[in-house]
């Protein structure tokens, strides 16, 4: 198994409920997030798949999120736009836009502080 790591980054505010009174409160993050790839063998040039690609499949999502209140956002009216839930959000929405049968996505991870992140492990 090969496994391929790429990170973005993308600004967001949201207004988490019943969580802590202080997170209630609008705020925002620069969130750092962290798209691992997996796949069992190697194309004919040889890699699981281009970063290239890769990246620029992670920025389109990002370009989803960046700059947004992430609440009025479709996927997060029946949810809190948590660091859980934008993980997973990542993950499907990469999921989708990866042809290769044999690669997935191995895990999402969202930094929304230098010390404090939230992971997501597809099954």
């Amino acid at each position: 198994m090969f496994e391929l790591k790429v990170t973005n980054h993308f600004a967001g505010a949201h207004q988490l409920k019943m969580v802590s009174k202080k997170c209630e409160n609008l705020h925002g993050h620069n969130w750092k997030i962290e798209v691992r790839i997996a796949g069992k063998g190697l194309n004919d040039a040889g890699v699981v798949m281009d970063f290239g690609i890769i990246k620029q499949l992670v920025s389109e999502i990002m370009n989803t999120l960046d700059h947004k209140f992430l609440n009025e956002l479709e996927y997060f009216q029946d949810g809190n736009p948590s660091s859980e839930n934008i993980t997973k959000y990542i993950a499907d929405a990469l999921q989708e836009k990866i042809t290769e049968p044999d690669i997935r996505v191995a895990s999402v991870t969202a930094w929304e502080s230098d010390d404090a992140c939230a992971t997501y492990f597809p099954e």
